[in-house]
């Protein structure tokens, strides 16, 4: 079987624009990944705000409360010495 020495120009152009197309999306497609990775990294940058903040106030409340159990176990231990006292 003999080889062709030509090649269809229908065939050529046909190629050729679709190189085209493929290379000329190339920037797009480019740029709608890097937004899309962006956009993930703003996102998961927010949620982990959020979670640092909801932990930060579960330790804040923690430490309000023992404050606050602190000062009242005062008032008892203040007035238990003062019985001894007498």
């Amino acid at each position: 079987m003999a080889q062709p020495e030509t090649v269809n120009g229908a065939v050529v152009d046909s190629v050729t624009t679709t190189n085209t197309k493929v290379l000329g999306d190339a920037p797009a497609m480019a740029m709608g990944s890097l937004y899309q990775t962006i956009g993930n990294s703003v996102a998961m940058a927010a949620a982990n705000a959020v979670y640092a903040q909801q932990q930060a106030n579960v330790s804040y409340q923690a430490a309000t409360t023992q404050g606050v159990t602190t000062l009242f176990s005062t008032n008892k231990i203040v007035a238990a010495m003062r019985a001894q006292d007498t």
